[in-house]
C-alpha cells in the first residue's frame, strides 16, 4: 500500500462571477493572455462561468453567453463559448476538456441547439478532439461604431442536441463576439 494518497480528480464548479483578477489568477497579467489582441476586436463578457480550483487557486475557466445569430435566412440563437483558459502549469491534464464539457452540459439547458466559439488556428485540433467542427464559411460580427467585420479567428460549432446539424448558409452574429 502506498503512503501517498491518490490525487483527487479535479471538480468543475459553477462560478458566481469571473473577474479580470480571476483571469489573471489563471493566465497571469500579460497584455494579450488569449493571443488575439492583434485581431483588434471588442468582446462581450460571458454571463455563465465554470471553473476548476486546484490548491485554492483558480486554474481553469470556460464562459457562456447566449447570442443572436443569422444562419442563411434563419434568425436564431447560439450559446457562445469563450474565455476558455487553463493555467500554463496545469496544461496537459485534461482540464480544458473538463471545464468545456461542464459548460456545454449547462449550455444544453439554455435553449439554443448549437454552441459556437472562436479560436486561434493552433487550438483547432484541441477543440476537434472535444467534438467541435470548424465552419467553412466566414462569420460576420458586429463591432463598435456600427461596423460589421469578418471574424479573423476560426469559428467552430458543436450541437447541443442529438441529431442536430448546423444549417448551411452565411453566418452573421448580431452582437459583439463573446
Amino acid at each position: 500500500m502506498s503512503d501517498n494518497p491518490s490525487p483527487v480528480a479535479p471538480h468543475v464548479l459553477r462560478l458566481p462571477q469571473y473577474t479580470k483578477a480571476d483571469q489573471e489568477e489563471i493566465l497571469g497579467n500579460g497584455d494579450d493572455p488569449f493571443g488575439v489582441a492583434s485581431a483588434g476586436l471588442t468582446w462581450l463578457p460571458k454571463e455563465e462561468h465554470f471553473g476548476i480550483r486546484h490548491e485554492d487557486r483558480l486554474v481553469a475557466h470556460a464562459g457562456l453567453r447566449r447570442l443572436p445569430v443569422a444562419i442563411g435566412d434563419d434568425e436564431t440563437e447560439v450559446v457562445g463559448v469563450g474565455g476558455v483558459a487553463v493555467a500554463p502549469s496545469m496544461q496537459g491534464r485534461g482540464l480544458a476538456r473538463l471545464v468545456v464539457t461542464a459548460a456545454l452540459e449547462h449550455a444544453r439547458t439554455m435553449g439554443p441547439q448549437h454552441a459556437l466559439l472562436f479560436c486561434r488556428p493552433p487550438l483547432v485540433s484541441l477543440y476537434r478532439r472535444l467534438g467541435w467542427h470548424p465552419l467553412d464559411t466566414d462569420v460576420l460580427i458586429e463591432q463598435p461604431e456600427d461596423r460589421l467585420v469578418t471574424m479573423p479567428l476560426r469559428t467552430m460549432v458543436t450541437p447541443l442536441r442529438d441529431g442536430v446539424r448546423w444549417p448551411s448558409g452565411p453566418v452573421r452574429l448580431f452582437s459583439l463576439p463573446m
